[in-house]
């Protein structure tokens, strides 16, 4: 019964991932008075991806037709190593934050690397932007999550979930508090969403991701924006598991309502920060990224100041 648990969490974290990105959009218009759309509209598009031709640059080299591929196959990894939906699942307890960031990373790289390979002047722009992004996110994951690590006694990331839910580290609010701050900025800015990048826009001179993918099309484009949507819910995920530390039930049915109330409110939270703020200009996305290294920084110097390491 635990590994039907943990297979059940990874399938209904790939199936519902382009349901939440809709729900996202579809509540922004809400908001906005505008007719929403369906929230199934993200499904609708993979499908008609993956029925149109793949069309490649002569420019481009055989990274092309395998980079779509290297872009998925880390995220789904990390799907098999993200915290338990149910208690008494089965769970990779040894997981760390470097091994999770690593892989993303990876992820990211081959995005990198398909933007260049097109041998188009906008791929190169939207490679070096994520480059100059991610190398602001990066240490700042690893801070916060290993932060939040030692307030759960674990290193492993599944595992430091199941004692924060057990045993939440009431005495070092300040440190959690701290790392929620900073895991929610890195949350916005490693997804691509308002204010570090705005995912509707196909304005070349501001975008970031999209910029990466023009010269992709048919199923690799699909591939590629499959991908971007388990990358938001890995994060979303871990979010909902590590910062709302609540709902591990001896009762499946109770631990999966818990979870995607959770889900849901983080993509409230998204869609409420895009429709309030604007989006910001490249050279002050370091001084909001500065701000989550600060936060986490903090996180983990109030945790010894505080005595959490004797």
């Amino acid at each position: 019964m635990n590994l039907i648990y943990y297979f059940f969490s990874i399938f209904f974290l790939a199936l519902i991932s382009p349901l939440i990105l809709g729900f996202i959009k579809s509540f922004k218009m809400w908001l906005l008075f505008k007719k929403p759309v369906s929230i199934f509209q993200p499904y609708k598009n993979f499908l008609k991806l993956f029925s149109k031709e793949v069309i490649i640059s002569e420019e481009a080299s055989a990274i092309t037709r395998v980079a779509p591929f290297l872009i998925l196959a880390p995220l789904v990894l990390v799907l098999f190593f993200l915290p338990p939906i149910f208690k008494g699942s089965y769970y990779v307890s040894f997981v760390d934050a470097f091994t999770i960031t690593g892989l993303m990373s990876l992820s990211t790289f081959f995005l990198m690397l398909l933007g260049l390979d097109s041998g188009n002047s906008f791929g190169g722009i939207g490679s070096s932007r994520e480059a100059f992004i991610s190398a602001l996110v990066e240490p700042a994951m690893v801070l916060t999550i290993f932060s939040l690590s030692l307030m759960a006694g674990n290193l492993g990331v599944a595992k430091a979930a199941v004692n924060l839910n057990n045993y939440f580290p009431s005495n070092h609010m300040a440190s959690f508090v701290f790392a929620f701050i900073s895991f929610f900025i890195l949350l916005l800015a490693e997804t691509g969403r308002i204010p570090v990048d705005n995912p509707e826009t196909h304005l070349e001179l501001t975008m970031v991701h999209e910029t990466m993918i023009l010269d992709v099309s048919g199923a690799y484009l699909g591939i590629v924006e499959i991908a971007g949507s388990l990358k938001f819910i890995i994060f979303a995920s871990l979010f909902a598991s590590l910062f709302l530390p609540f709902g591990l039930s001896s009762n499946p049915l109770i631990s999966f309502v818990f979870f995607v109330f959770k889900i849901f409110c983080i993509a409230v939270a998204v869609a409420l920060v895009e429709t309030n703020m604007a989006k910001l200009r490249l050279f002050k996305v370091p001084n909001l990224l500065g701000v989550a290294i600060v936060f986490a920084f903090l996180s983990l110097i109030s945790f010894y100041v505080l005595g959490g390491v004797k």
